[in-house]
């Protein structure tokens, strides 16, 4: 018996255990006529091989993008070799529901599949087999341990009190931005703001007040941000803006709508009302501040000449 007889041999005995076992199966001729329709396809489908055999795949399955798995077909008929498609490149060949829906949250079938050549007695290939793998359960726990990681990436560089990155993400950010300024030659500013007198909210209307404050301005940051800016709390009251591809006199105005914001809005604490301030002060890049720290301490001398000011102003870093 010749290698390809043995070939269609061991083929066939593996459409025999393809049968009862719990994977897809799918063969095809080069019109791509269905040819062969396991127990799997019959249960998942809820069609019969006989209303499928000999009907073109792409009419049965409509949803399969048909100009991609031609290419993956002809490169199977062309060179005689298997190709495999994962989950993660694309979650299902064919959309089946998930049958596991206690243990699993997923909608779908998650699904790896193999384009496999048979070939006759020349060695010519004269179908395709198309074998579907249910990876439903493997696919959910991968998901739910990278979202897990990304939640916890999440915690690891986000202030709790504001939502609002903390100081050492900040500080990271501070970095990448001054680079990528740097090497685009792109304006960029830095916004230190501080809330004032917090000591005074804190020692009148107590701690919680003051944790109500920071969540406030945090709220008023995020809502007012750009997809492109970072806003972090640096520290106690204290908090920054990058603004990349910004001038120190568009920063201002940002400045200036947050602290009117704050100005006009009123703090409640049980029966208690207060008003609160904020001092805010803006660097632009130079090329005199070669590192972040001389960015931050450029914006917080800004700030400083807020506060020594009267409070309640935006202030713009001037180079001697």
């Amino acid at each position: 018996m010749t290698d390809a007889s043995n070939d269609i041999v061991d083929f066939h005995w593996m459409l025999e255990i393809l049968q009862t076992i719990d994977i897809g199966l799918i063969v095809i001729d080069n019109e791509y006529n269905i040819t062969t329709w396991n127990a799997f396809m019959e249960n998942h489908s809820g069609r019969a091989a006989s209303s499928v055999k000999n009907q073109p795949l792409f009419e049965v399955f409509p949803e399969l993008p048909e100009a991609w798995f031609r290419q993956k077909a002809d490169t199977v008929r062309l060179l005689s070799i298997r190709t495999f498609t994962t989950w993660e490149q694309r979650p299902y060949l064919v959309r089946f529901r998930n049958y596991h829906p206690i243990t699993s949250t997923a909608e779908f079938m998650y699904q790896n599949s193999m384009l496999y050549p048979i070939v006759d007695t020349k060695n010519q290939v004269t179908h395709i087999a198309v074998v579907i793998f249910d990876v439903t359960d493997i696919a959910t726990s991968k998901l739910a341990l990278q979202e897990a990681n990304g939640e916890l990436e999440r915690l690891t560089r986000t202030d709790g009190l504001s939502q609002l990155f903390n100081r050492s993400y900040l500080e990271e950010s501070i970095h990448r931005e001054l680079q990528r300024s740097r090497r685009h030659n792109h304006p960029a500013s830095l916004i230190m703001l501080d809330v004032d007198f917090f000591k005074h909210v804190n020692d009148t209307y107590g701690h919680v007040a003051g944790d109500d404050v920071i969540r406030f301005i945090g709220r008023q940051l995020r809502l007012n941000l750009r997809e492109t800016d970072t806003a972090g709390r640096y520290g106690g009251e204290e908090f920054a803006v990058v603004l990349p591809e910004t001038s120190a006199n568009d920063a201002k105005v940002f400045a200036e709508r947050l602290r009117l914001i704050m100005e006009d809005s009123t703090m409640k604490h049980e029966d208690t009302e207060f008003k609160i301030t904020i001092s805010l002060g803006i660097a632009e890049l130079t090329d005199t501040m070669s590192t972040e720290q001389d960015w931050i301490s450029s914006a917080d001398h800004a700030l400083y000449e807020s506060k020594h000011n009267g409070r309640n102003q935006t202030t713009i870093f001037k180079t001697k």
